[in-house]
Parts: structure tokens; C-alpha cells; sequence
């Protein structure tokens, strides 16, 4: 029994084709017969079909058959084809970027994007599944070479390549990681330059609080100089965030700051334990209990870091650095740096444990400050043994306090007889 099968046509009217015998032929109202078989379904879901009125040479189809014999043809062709064979740039655009987006903050994703973009360029049009180990080698010698990168950005970027060809493995577009056969990027020795006490000293020396704005980097130097919090935490701050009669900071807030007047302040910091609330010491604030009276008398009221009721930005930051740490004549350092600055001024300076240091810094665990910081910590060693000295009370005993038996026999400080063990391994020797 035949089947109809109703379509619309464009412009409005039907169009009625006959199902016959065999699986995906058709004959149309006009008598003509084809097939529209199903090929499977692509990376997003959607299905493929194929669909054909001639034969391999061009012919029409003359019946059923021929129609039916063509499409088994046409099938055990496409058998041969995976409809996920795509370039690595497509995987990129259409499944990792999203997907990846998703996963991490707007500006993670703004800065890492353009290191994924690396790899795009340079693998190009190359199928996903043809990329070969030798390929993720021309591409890794090619960060490490020509492309004019530092060790460090290198590794980043090639890290960043093998996560994305660990997520076509997750699902289930590629059996292996080829690059996880190449070697590593080391990221080699970067040290993050900061100020030790007396280079801050020098700078902070160099400001004067006379006017307002001066004030401000003052206010701003010190703050992050003396708490160590994140930039971003630190332009969050607001003076709802500050007890300045009790002398407590609440950091539990990050910026991601697009431009003076579109930003967004997260409830949340990098990470869970960053959430903390730090004791000010009794200078800093009455520094800052006279600066939100300062900035009162100039309208400004929200924002600690703040000269215009604006959050600060990092390009900000980095000039006022570089132009201080000019006048002062010390290294430049960027709002990193200042964290680190802090961490050597608790270090080095205070002698402040890991743990504090952890807390105050808002740390995962100790085990990150001592990543980061471990070179920082004093070298106790000959400290610690010189105060071993004399720190116990050592008096031996001058009658002994146990009976010995068994196999030796001791009298006085002299062994008498070699146990029976020790006697049997004499002889065979």
C-alpha cells in the first residue's frame, strides 16, 4: 500500500509524494521518483539528509529501483564520511569558545581568547582529527621561536592549546590528546618585581596629600601596600565595606571594570577563601577616616579608592606606579606588584607566619603562599640549631633501670658472648 506525504510549497498550495516500497524513495505528483535518505547527525544535533533525482551518470531515475539502487550507493559512500570531520577553527567557533565562556569570567575570557586565537591562526583549516603530534610540535616550536614571545606568555598559550584539545577528547571528537605527547613549555624563572620597605618608603615620600588628587594616590599606595588585597578587590571597596570604628575591612567583592561609568561589582572573590575580613592597623586608619572626610568636601562618597565618585582602573594604577617609581628612583612595578610588596613587608619586615600571610592575602591555602612566597620565609636553619643548645635539660642516668636477658649475656659495659644469631653467621663466614 502506497503512503502520501504532504509538503507545503511556498506559496501556499500542497505538494503530495508518494512513499514506495523502498526505504527513502519517493515519487513526486508528477511521477518523478527520488530518493532523501538520512546520514546522521552533526556536532549541534541537527540531522542530515541527502537527497538526489539522478543517477551517478545523470539520468534521471526511471523507477523505484533505480532510485532505491543509487541510494544504497550514495549511503555505503557516506559511510566513509563522520560528519563531525570539521577544522579545528570550527571546533573552536562552534563548540570550545562557548562552551569556555561559559565557564569563566567575562574578563578571563576577554584575556585567554585571544591566546586561543593563537592556535586558530596557526592551525588554520586543519581537520580536528588529522592533527598530527608533529603538528603540536611546529606549534610549540613556533611559540618558543618565531613568534616572539616570552617563555612565559609561551606556556600559557600552549597550555591553553592543550585545553582545548582535552575538551574534543571529553566529548568524544577526538580518542587522544596529540599534544599531550609533546613536551611542556616550562615557564622558566619570572620573578614578579615588587618594593621592599625602604623602596616604598621612597615613593610614598615623593607625595605630596596637599591636593586632592595627590592625596588620593597616597590613600591608594598605602592601602594596598599595607592590606595586599587583589586590584580588583581593592576597587570594589566601598566605605560600607570599612569599620572604622572597630578597624576592620570586609573584602568580599571584585570589580570587572569595562570603563569609568560601565563596571560591575561581583559578590564574590577569586576564590572562595578570598572572602575576608582583615584588621586595619591603628595609622592606617586615621588616614582613612581622614580621607572619607576629604572626600566629602568634594563630593565624593561611595568608593575608598576614589577621586571623582568613580572606581579606579588599572591603566590608572599603572601610570600613577611608573611615574612615582621614576621620581623615587626604584623599579617599576605594576597592581600586582603591590600585592607582593605586601607579602614581603609581612615576611620580611613583620615576621608574619604562613598562615597569617595566607589569610591576609586570601589564599586557597597555605600551600599557595608557599608557592609564591617560599624564597621570601627567613632561613631559620642555623637559628633553629643554635637555640637547640642548652634548651634540654640532659642528665643520663647513673645506675640502669632494666634487667637484660635472653641471648647475651652483659656485665658491666662489656657483650660477654655474641648472641646465638650473630655466632651462626660468624661461622658461615
Amino acid at each position: 500500500m502506497s503512503l502520501l506525504i504532504f509538503r507545503k510549497k511556498k506559496d501556499g498550495g500542497v505538494v503530495s509524494n508518494t512513499k514506495t516500497k523502498y526505504s527513502g524513495v519517493y515519487r513526486d505528483a508528477k511521477g518523478k521518483y527520488f530518493y532523501n535518505i538520512f546520514l546522521g547527525r552533526d556536532l549541534n544535533g541537527k540531522q542530515k539528509f541527502k537527497k538526489g533525482r539522478r543517477d551517478a551518470l545523470g539520468h534521471p531515475f526511471s523507477s523505484a529501483r533505480a532510485a532505491h539502487k543509487e541510494a544504497e550507493r550514495v549511503k555505503q559512500l557516506y559511510k566513509n564520511i563522520d560528519l563531525n570531520d570539521i577544522s579545528y577553527a570550527k571546533f573552536m567557533k562552534d563548540r570550545f569558545l562557548p562552551k569556555y565562556k561559559g565557564d569563566v569570567e567575562e574578563s578571563t575570557y576577554n584575556t585567554h581568547g585571544r591566546m586561543f586565537a593563537k592556535a586558530i591562526d596557526f592551525l588554520g583549516d586543519t581537520n580536528l582529527k588529522k592533527i598530527t603530534v608533529a603538528d603540536c610540535e611546529r606549534y610549540r616550536t613556533w611559540l618558543l621561536t618565531d613568534a616572539g614571545y616570552s617563555q612565559s606568555y609561551a606556556s600559557i598559550i600552549y597550555t591553553a592549546f592543550r585545553q582545548s584539545l582535552d575538551y574534543a577528547v571529553e566529548i568524544s571528537l577526538l580518542t587522544n590528546n596529540p599534544s599531550l605527547k609533546t613536551k611542556s613549555i616550562p615557564k622558566g624563572k619570572a620573578v614578579e618585581k615588587y618594593w621592599t620597605k625602604e623602596e616604598f618608603e621612597k615613593v610614598i615620600n615623593c607625595i605630596s596629600t596637599n591636593s586632592f588628587y595627590e592625596n588620593a594616590i597616597y590613600i591608594t599606595f598605602l592601602f594596598f601596600y599595607r592590606m595586599g588585597c587583589r586590584v580588583s578587590e581593592g576597587f570594589a571597596l566601598k566605605w560600607t565595606d570599612i569599620d572604622l570604628e572597630n578597624g576592620r575591612v570586609r573584602i568580599f567583592h571584585n570589580m570587572r571594570y569595562r570603563s569609568k561609568f560601565d563596571y560591575e561589582i561581583k559578590p564574590y572573590t577569586k576564590t572562595d577563601s578570598g572572602k575576608r575580613t582583615l584588621t586595619i592597623d591603628d595609622e592606617l586608619l586615621e588616614l582613612l577616616k581622614a580621607w572619607k572626610a576629604r572626600q566629602a568636601e568634594n563630593g565624593v562618597h561611595e568608593f575608598v579608592l576614589s577621586f571623582d565618585d568613580c572606581p579606579l582602573n588599572k591603566s590608572t594604577l599603572s601610570r600613577w606606579l611608573e611615574r612615582y617609581a621614576k621620581i623615587a628612583g626604584v623599579p617599576r612595578i605594576n597592581g600586582r606588584g603591590l600585592r607582593h610588596s605586601n607579602a614581603s613587608y609581612l615576611i620580611a619586615e613583620l615576621g608574619a607566619d604562613v598562615l597569617t600571610v595566607a589569610h591576609r592575602l586570601g589564599h586557597k591555602s597555605p600551600m599557595v603562599t608557599l608557592k609564591y612566597y617560599a624564597h621570601m620565609f627567613p632561613d631559620n636553619d642555623v637559628t633553629i640549631a643554635s637555640r637547640m643548645e642548652g634548651s634540654m635539660k640532659l642528665t643520663p642516668a647513673k645506675a640502669s633501670k632494666i634487667s637484660f636477658n635472653g641471648n647475651q649475656n652483659i656485665s658491666g659495659d662489656k657483650i660477654k658472648s655474641l648472641p646465638i644469631v650473630c655466632q651462626n653467621k660468624k661461622k658461615a663466614m
